[in-house]
């Protein structure tokens, strides 16, 4: 079954959809950024997520290789999506920042981003 769900920023200033498969699988990542910011991975093709609001007030970070796309709120800082290194035509977005979905029980994955280039062959 597929789903739709909206999610956005903390100060709603950043909002898009995403849609997947129910139950999700999320990836659960141990490398430095994630482990900081408790972020659960929901990856999806760029023609399952929409950018509703909020293009403007986003910033972009980016470290190590530089081609993931750390995606931030300007206003409260909050990540709730970007564009994974692992999946550069498409989007990563945190679980955590979704509403709705108290009713899903996704299946959630340990990946080791600590060691990204043997974790990312392992994953196909």
């Amino acid at each position: 079954m597929m789903r739709t769900v909206a999610g956005g920023c903390h100060c709603g200033a950043v909002r898009f959809t995403v849609r997947f498969v129910d139950p999700p699988e999320l990836l659960d990542c141990n490398c430095s950024i994630c482990a900081k910011t408790g972020y659960l991975h929901l990856i999806a093709s760029a023609d399952d997520f929409t950018l509703l609001q909020g293009a403007n007030a986003l910033t972009d970070y980016r470290w190590g290789t530089g081609t993931a796309r750390h995606l931030f709120c300007s206003r409260c800082g909050i990540k709730s999506f970007y564009v994974p290194r692992s999946h550069p035509d498409g989007f990563s977005v945190n679980w955590r920042a979704l509403d709705g979905v108290d009713d899903v029980v996704p299946v959630i994955r340990a990946y080791d981003g600590r060691d990204w280039e043997k974790a990312r062959s392992e994953l196909g």
